[in-house]
C-alpha cells in the first residue's frame, strides 16, 4: 500500500492496477455475506405458494449465488482470481422480502469478501428475475459483509448497524 494513496489498488500516480499477491503465503479465508429482496405483498403470497410462474425461485437463486461466486474476477476488473473451495447461498423468507446469506471459503492468497458479496448479489438478481412478471414493486434493500477470517488482517465482524 502506497504511502500517499490508502488505497491498494492505486498506483504512486492515482492509476488503477491490479494489486501483486505473488509473495503472499496462501491461508484459509472464509467471508460470510448478507443481502435482502425487499418483496410486495403479492410476490411474498407467490412465493409461499410457490406458485412463481418461472418455477422454483429459492432453488434457481441459490444455484446462481454459487456459480457466481466462481466467477467474480470475469465480473470486477481487479478482483484476483482464486479458487473457491466452498460455498452455500441460503435463501429463506422473511415477512417482507427474501433474506440471503453466503459463506464462502478458499485457501489463497487473498481474500474471498468480494466472492460472497457476488454470490449474494447475483443471488438477490436472480430472485428479482424470477418474480419480477408477479409484481415489478421488487428491490434490493442492502448487501453487506457479516464476517472475514484469515489472512494477513486476521477476522473481523461487522457490529450492528
Amino acid at each position: 500500500m502506497s504511502d500517499t494513496h490508502p488505497f491498494t489498488h492505486l498506483t504512486e500516480r492515482g492509476e488503477a492496477h491490479m494489486v501483486d499477491i505473488t509473495a503472499k503465503t496462501p491461508t484459509v479465508r472464509q467471508a460470510r455475506a448478507r443481502g435482502f429482496v425487499e418483496c410486495s405483498p403479492a410476490i411474498m403470497n407467490a412465493l409461499r405458494d410457490e406458485s412463481v410462474p418461472k418455477g422454483d425461485v429459492l432453488a434457481v437463486a441459490r444455484i446462481a449465488g454459487i456459480q457466481a461466486s466462481k466467477r467474480t474476477p470475469d465480473l470486477l476488473p481487479l478482483a484476483h482470481p482464486i479458487a473457491v473451495h466452498y460455498c452455500a447461498v441460503d435463501l429463506s423468507l422473511a415477512e417482507d422480502g427474501v433474506e440471503i446469506r453466503a459463506t464462502v471459503r478458499t485457501a489463497d492468497r487473498t481474500g474471498i469478501e468480494m466472492e460472497a458479496l457476488t454470490a449474494v448479489t447475483v443471488a438477490a438478481l436472480t430472485v428479482i428475475d424470477m418474480v419480477k412478471g408477479v409484481d415489478k414493486m421488487v428491490a434490493i434493500r442492502e448487501c453487506y459483509v457479516e464476517e472475514k477470517s484469515g489472512g494477513r488482517s486476521g477476522t473481523w465482524t461487522r457490529s450492528a448497524h
